[in-house]
Order: C-alpha cells, then sequence, then structure tokens
C-alpha cells in the first residue's frame, strides 16, 4: 500500500477509507478470521448458529480460535440447526464434556447452544428472537441485543462469558461482530438476517478498531466499551451513515495483516 499517503482532510479521510476498502474488503483476505467458517452454511438456519459459535468464541490467539470453532462445529453435525432444536441440555452437555476455549468449558457451550435451540422453538429462528426486541424509534439497537441476551440465557445453567450483557458497560465486541456478519450481505459479510438495517448496527470494538477510532479523533476515551463503540460507530455514520460498520473489516487488517500499517490513515488529533 505504498500508494497511500497521510490524509489531512476530512475529503482525504474518505478518499483513504475508500481506497482501503476496496482493496481489501475481499473475500481473500478473511482467512484467518473465524468468520470463514459461515461460508460452508447456505441454509441460514444453520447459517446463524455457527455464526453465533464463531462470534462468541472470537477472543485470544487466532489459532485457537479456528481450532475451538471447529470443533464446535464437528459435533454439531450435518444440520446445526437439528442439533440444537432436537438435543436435551444433558445431552448437549455430554457431547461437549472436555470441551475448552481458554476460560470457557463444556458445560457453558452446552448452555449457549441449548439457549440459542430454546430460542428457535419459540420464536423460529434466532433472527426473530433479536426481533422480538426491536421497538420503533429506539436509539440503538442496544435494548434489542438486551432482549435477544436475556431469551438466550433464561432458565438454564449459564454459557458465562461466551456471551456478554449488553445491559452492562461492555462494547459486546463479539456479539456487534455477529450482527455484521449476519446483516450485511456482500463479498465478505455473508448476511441472512433482514430484521435489522445495516445503518442500526455497532462497531464491534476490539484494540484495533479503538486505535483506529483514537487516531481519527471519533473518540478520545481511553477505555474501549460501549460508550467509546458508540462514539465511533457515530464517527463512522458522519462518513456513511447507511452502514457506519462498512469499513471495520479492511481497517480491522491494519495491524492484523504485516503488510499493512496504520499510519496510512490520517491523525485529525495533531
Amino acid at each position: 500500500m505504498d500508494n497511500l499517503k497521510p490524509a489531512a482532510s476530512p475529503l482525504a479521510l474518505v478518499d483513504t477509507l475508500e481506497q482501503v476498502y476496496r482493496q481489501y474488503h475481499q473475500r481473500a483476505y478473511v482467512n484467518p478470521d473465524p468468520l470463514t467458517f459461515l461460508y460452508d452454511w447456505k441454509d441460514v438456519r444453520d447459517r446463524e448458529i455457527v455464526g453465533l459459535v464463531a462470534a462468541c468464541l472470537a477472543y485470544g490467539r487466532v489459532v485457537q480460535i479456528l481450532k475451538s470453532v471447529s470443533a464446535v462445529i464437528e459435533k454439531l453435525g450435518p444440520s446445526p440447526y437439528r442439533f440444537v432444536t432436537g438435543k436435551t441440555l444433558k445431552t448437549m452437555q455430554e457431547t461437549f464434556y472436555g470441551f475448552r476455549h481458554r476460560f470457557a468449558d463444556g458445560e457453558q457451550m452446552a448452555a449457549l447452544l441449548f439457549g440459542a435451540g430454546r430460542v428457535i422453538r419459540q420464536f423460529g429462528s434466532l433472527e426473530n428472537g433479536l426481533a422480538g426486541g426491536l421497538t420503533p424509534g429506539a436509539e440503538t439497537i442496544l435494548p434489542a441485543l438486551g432482549h435477544f441476551y436475556r431469551q438466550l440465557t433464561r432458565g438454564h445453567s449459564s454459557p458465562g462469558h461466551l456471551l456478554p450483557d449488553p445491559g452492562k458497560t461492555s462494547a459486546c465486541k463479539r456479539l456487534h461482530l455477529y450482527l455484521r456478519w449476519m446483516v450485511r450481505t456482500d463479498q465478505v459479510d455473508p448476511g441472512g438476517w433482514r430484521c435489522v438495517s445495516p445503518s442500526d448496527l455497532i462497531i464491534p470494538l476490539d484494540t484495533h478498531m479503538h486505535t483506529i477510532g483514537l487516531r481519527l479523533d471519533f473518540t478520545r476515551r481511553r477505555q474501549a466499551d460501549r460508550r467509546t463503540a458508540l462514539e465511533i460507530t457515530d464517527g463512522f455514520k458522519n462518513i456513511c451513515s447507511e452502514d457506519p460498520v462498512r469499513f471495520d473489516f479492511s481497517l480491522t487488517r491494519l495491524g492484523i495483516r504485516p503488510e499493512l500499517d496504520m499510519t496510512i490513515l490520517p491523525s485529525r488529533q495533531s
């Protein structure tokens, strides 16, 4: 990316973002992102379950993430939908006995999947489970996400930190990542959900995106929490109101891929 130069104005920033997007928002740059697991599932009923698993396990070293997601999907069999809607909690606990991903164990994975199955049996799909919490005029999607969380976790053993609570101050990066995968539809995000508009999505805030948000002066907060995620999202809304997370994938390649350097972005703090 030697052809990219630091920009100094809002217009130059947009040009730089668009150039990064055009060059790196491509399927060829997805691997080793856990998003790759979603591409194998054409049926949205299966994809939304695989996406939930992949997003909830998306923390820690990428090699371990991929290994853990693969291990879970293998146990779900040819139809994750049939697995989560047809198995008892006890059977799931037996299936995932011995599973571990950093701090998460098989009991928590079983709880997550059992909760997903219960939501599907009640609402028809995970998408409908989220849609049940949507209210006209809501300022953000967070109340609906809180409803979704409560439906997934009520009445059984807890999935623990596999599923963050949107009602707390966490940025809930993994849940917002899940929404990006399921709501946006293009060569990177496979989509499948229609109940939410891309304009309502919130940036999946991680260390890389926090650094980018600080550099672009979209936020000056040093905590990568919910408030910071909303501030950075607002910054991107000023550029692309209909799809504020449009640049998320391409920008988070900065700092991940060795050939990319965050200094291509302008610093608007100076």
